[in-house]
């Protein structure tokens, strides 16, 4: 098991309101921002350590956007279900999961970047149920 694993499992342990789905598909969702969505600029305010390159930083409100378009894609119309079933009910939970790696080094945080900007972002029910239309055949 990785060291990232281990902690992931510390995590879960020690903030029973998000299950290791909810960590896991932060940080995936963090990648598909960056890899897909082409999300967030180089930042050299960014702490990191010296053996890590250049990466690109989204703020609160980019990532809970990004991490939006990335239940779509990955969970359709279930997408709200599903991350309600991981303890993600509001983009405030977003935040409580990323500054908890944060807290753990698995992400990084610029000196701007505050928790509160995942507050309010957007609505759970609308943004995750607002584009599906089901229509029953006549």
């Amino acid at each position: 098991m990785s060291d990232a694993q281990l902690i992931l499992m510390k995590l879960v342990e020690s903030d029973s309101r998000y299950k290791m789905d909810a960590y896991l598909f932060v940080r995936d969702g963090l990648t598909y921002a960056q890899d897909v969505l082409h999300v967030g600029a180089d930042e050299e305010e960014v702490e990191s350590s010296p053996e890590t390159e250049s990466e690109k930083h989204l703020t609160g409100q980019q990532l809970c956007e990004a991490l939006r378009k990335y239940a779509l894609d990955q969970y359709g119309y279930m997408a709200k279900t599903v991350l309600n079933s991981w303890g993600l009910t509001s983009t405030s939970d977003f935040g409580e999961v990323v500054y908890n790696m944060i807290g753990e080094k698995l992400m990084k945080k610029s000196e701007s970047d505050q928790r509160e900007d995942f507050n309010d972002i957007f609505d759970f029910e609308t943004a995750f149920q607002q584009n599906f239309d089901i229509s029953l055949p006549d």
